[in-house]
């Protein structure tokens, strides 16, 4: 009877293990975000979601993390090398990924990289001194230009729209490539004149540029730019609305991409789902972790600026929800 008890003892002490090893496991299960400089809106994309999913990780057993990256092009090479799960990246960059093109072409289509969900409207946006003598997207030849730093997806768009305009790192007085969490610090220390910037608005470092020095947005219109929306669907005409910034007045006319999150077909579907769940099922909160988010709508999300094919994970609670 004794040895009956003990070997029942240590069967259920076993079984509790297995038991207490699976749970740790499931709360240990951890996915990352590649987002983008901390002071950008990227950076508040990937926090917002993982806030969404670590809020929930006793129903599910994910953990989530968005550390601050290059952006988007890097956050694509490493979704592809498998350094992250997922990332957020320009609509314009999932494309060019996903097909090969443009600054993937060396290394070709990217036939692994999924959608899951696209997130706001990011304007081409045009920062300079007020001091500058520049009043278009046109007149920052021969001026001091910050054209962002490789593997963002600004100097991505940057280095499309120089090649429009004929113009190369010589075109400019001097050729800044400072991250976006450092070009208004230079902006307002007169050691630029002009910074670039693909971003959803408003945006925490245009705002410290217009509060620290006198600055202004300018268009970026014309028909090289015309022809670049008509010609690609992954990008569109834009507006940053008047009284966003100190010293905006008016709307300024531009161009812009959307905000895209992307994974890979290598991250389980079951993951995915739990990602897309949790954050559509908390979306008022979600919303209102920044101003870019506000007028966001699950029925654009799940089309908008969206290349790649949808993830199974994301389809799976789509089609649950009605909206495929």
């Amino acid at each position: 009877m004794k040895m009956s008890i003990l070997t029942s003892a240590l069967a259920l002490g076993v079984l509790s293990a297995g038991i207490a090893t699976t749970t740790v496991a499931a709360t240990k299960t951890h996915v990352s975000i590649g987002t983008g400089g901390q002071t950008g809106v990227y950076y508040v994309v990937g926090q917002s979601i993982c806030k969404m999913v670590n809020r929930t990780s006793k129903e599910h057993g994910l953990r989530c993390s968005a550390p601050s990256t290059g952006g988007s092009i890097a956050n694509l090479n490493s979704i592809r090398d498998g350094g992250l799960d997922m990332g957020v990246a320009q609509s314009d960059w999932q494309y060019h990924a996903y097909n090969g093109t443009s600054k993937f072409e060396k290394i070709g289509a990217n036939k692994s990289l999924r959608a899951v969900f696209s997130v706001h409207a990011e304007p081409f946006t045009v920062v300079v001194r007020a001091d500058s003598g520049i009043k278009h997207f046109d007149e920052l030849e021969g001026k001091r230009v910050n054209i962002g730093n490789p593997g963002s997806g600004q100097r991505g768009t940057m280095e499309v729209m120089m090649g429009l305009k004929g113009w190369d790192k010589s075109s400019f007085k001097l050729t800044a490539e400072l991250k976006s969490s450092e070009h208004s610090q230079a902006l307002c220390d007169n050691k630029i004149d002009a910074f670039v910037h693909t971003a959803g608005h408003p945006v925490a470092n245009i705002k410290e540029a217009a509060s620290s020095c006198d600055v202004r947005i300018v268009p970026v219109t014309g028909d090289y730019v015309d022809r670049l929306v008509s010609e690609h669907a992954y990008y569109s005409a834009a507006q940053i609305p008047a009284g966003m910034y100190k010293g905006t007045d008016i709307d300024i006319d531009t161009f812009g991409v959307s905000a895209t999150f992307v994974s890979s077909d290598q991250v389980p579907s079951e993951t995915i789902y739990q990602l897309v769940k949790a954050v559509f099922e908390n979306f008022d909160r979600f919303k209102r972790l920044h101003p870019a988010f506000a007028n966001l709508k699950p029925e654009d999300m799940i089309k908008n600026g969206l290349s790649a094919p949808l993830h199974d994970g994301a389809v799976r609670y789509y089609k649950e929800r009605g909206w495929m």
